[in-house]
């Protein structure tokens, strides 16, 4: 049995429109700082999606097989 219809993403590299399940899920975080005197950072997190393709492209998503080899040796 399937899932269902899934919400569709954006890709944020191309703009194509993917199902979220098949969708790379990215997560950023950003540091900056709010003030040039101040210590503390502000650290916001934001989540970034992928299609498969551009995901391959960045190197973020890598096949399979190249992992598993990865772990063998």
């Amino acid at each position: 049995m399937g899932r269902g219809r899934e919400p569709l993403v954006t890709c944020d590299a191309c703009g194509r429109t993917i199902p979220r399940d098949k969708a790379v899920e990215y997560s950023k975080g950003i540091v900056f700082d709010v003030d040039q005197k101040d210590i503390v950072l502000d650290l916001t997190r934001k989540k970034v999606y992928y299609c498969i393709s551009c995901a391959k492209h960045r190197k973020i998503f890598e096949k399979k097989k190249k992992r598993l080899r990865k772990r063998y040796d």
